[in-house]
């Protein structure tokens, strides 16, 4: 075997015993594409945001993401549904950042100070953050106090100043060369920037994602579902109260007419979205639809059965309850209702105005005035025939027929039995009811 055979046989002993070694272990690939998830922080802060950045941050964590950006512009919204979504960011496996699009008011303000870094971009503004009612009025001192200490803390978090969101929550807090005494604070980029409350001033996500050395990574995006948006849309306080006031008339107007079918149905259609609505986008559990059905059923009842309105009232809080229930807070539930009762009143007297219009109207009441020119004769007075003799004709028991003035009249007794053939009198009439004794015999 010559030298150079030789080596390549060696080559091949080799490459056979290596050969199962490069199975087991291949050869590493080239590295994943970076992944990093842009999620909208858009409108009001309420549970049906939280439910949308929950599914939204569990597909970017399954997906192996190595960024959540939150774009935010929202002009605030509900303390309990931020402290969720807050609590959401912090808990999260993945880093959190923040990037003002447009508005971070009040509770958007919140939100954005809850990632761990916050970037603004050219022409958004911050602030404004003081927790009100939903009447519109300054919450009470225990919600300023516990708010305010929220604030403070998410932003000594990011490593910024707490006084300056402490003024964005209380207007006596003053930041010097900046606001008032009397106003709230709200920072502009610029101002932001100077007081470095900001860690940069971005434009774009393209300019965010070069800046935090994440230029070639894949951004995706999490689209809201139309259920989410159908939600969205039907827990609108001015959408939900329609709902509610077309619901009460359409229910009002089957009751009155007796017609079912098609008001029944319009107002089994509106409560379901008033209710589906709410359940869907988290402000509301099933229970109150159990409650709310009640509610009906007790009110058809009071309809039906005399209960000297017990039924009714107790079938009319019931569905009090459910609709307060489904509300963002108590005052809001009790003015939807208010609300919604006087819509459902105008609707029911415009309905009713329209069906005298239709056909539908004289099946309900009755169209034409009995009187003479139209063919209806009143049933004759009888009180001619008192003290007239008459025969029974059968036994009364008490009542029965007798002979009087020879016509053949129903007749009822004083409260004595008269057997057949008895001779009677008439003692009084009462319309046309005639009340006749045994002739002879004394009244009572």
């Amino acid at each position: 075997m010559t030298k150079k055979a030789h080596k390549g046989l060696i080559a091949v002993v080799l490459a056979m015993l290596l050969l199962p070694y490069l199975l087991v272990f291949p050869l590493p690939a080239a590295a994943a594409a970076k992944v990093v998830f842009t999620i909208p922080v858009s409108g009001i802060v309420d549970a049906s945001m939280l439910r949308y950045l929950q599914r939204a941050f569990a597909e970017a964590e399954d997906a192996g993401a190595q960024t959540i950006i939150l774009e935010i512009d929202t002009p605030g919204g509900l303390l309990s549904a931020a402290f969720e979504i807050s609590d959401l960011i912090h808990d999260s496996q993945l880093p959190v950042i923040a990037h003002v699009r447009y508005n971070a008011l009040s509770a958007g303000a919140f939100l954005a100070l809850s990632a761990q870094r916050m970037y603004m971009a050219p022409g958004s503004v911050i602030g404004a953050a003081e927790p009100r009612r939903m009447d519109g009025q300054a919450a009470d001192e225990k919600t300023l106090s516990a708010w305010e200490a929220r604030m403070r803390s998410v932003t000594e978090r990011q490593g910024k100043d707490p006084e300056i969101a402490a003024a964005m929550v209380r207007m006596s807090i003053v930041i010097p060369d900046v606001d008032a005494a009397d106003t709230l604070l709200t920072l502009t980029y610029k101002q932001a920037q100077e007081l470095d409350f900001t860690d940069g001033v971005l434009d774009t996500t393209h300019d965010l994602l070069a800046y935090l050395g994440l230029a070639g990574a894949e951004v995706r995006s999490v689209p809201k579902t139309p259920a989410e948006h159908l939600a969205r849309f039907l827990t609108q306080p001015i959408v939900a109260t329609l709902l509610l006031g077309v619901g009460m008339a359409a229910l009002a107007i089957a009751m009155s007419t007796g017609e079912f079918m098609v008001t029944g149905s319009v107002a089994l259609v509106a409560f379901a979205l008033f209710f589906g609505g709410h359940i869907f986008a988290g402000l509301a559990g099933r229970e109150v639809i159990v409650i709310f059905i009640a509610g009906l059923l007790l009110l058809v009842m009071e309809a039906f059965i005399p209960s000297f309105g017990i039924i009714g009232i107790s079938g009319t809080a019931a569905v009090f309850t459910a609709v307060v229930w489904s509300a963002l807070d108590t005052g809001q539930g009790l003015r939807m209702v208010l609300v919604a009762l006087a819509v459902a009143i105008v609707l029911f007297l415009l309905s009713i105005k329209l069906l005298k219009r239709t056909s539908v109207w004289s099946q309900i009441v009755l169209k034409y005035a009995e009187t003479k020119d139209r063919g209806y004769i009143a049933p004759s007075d009888e009180a001619s025939l008192v003290g007239s003799v008459g025969l029974a004709i059968t036994a009364l028991r008490p009542a029965g027929i007798a002979e009087i003035e020879g016509k053949r009249v129903d007749v009822v007794s004083d409260g004595t039995f008269i057997t057949a053939g008895i001779a009677v009198v008439v003692v009084k009439t009462e319309g046309t009811r005639i009340v006749v004794r045994p002739q002879g015999k004394q009244g009572g």
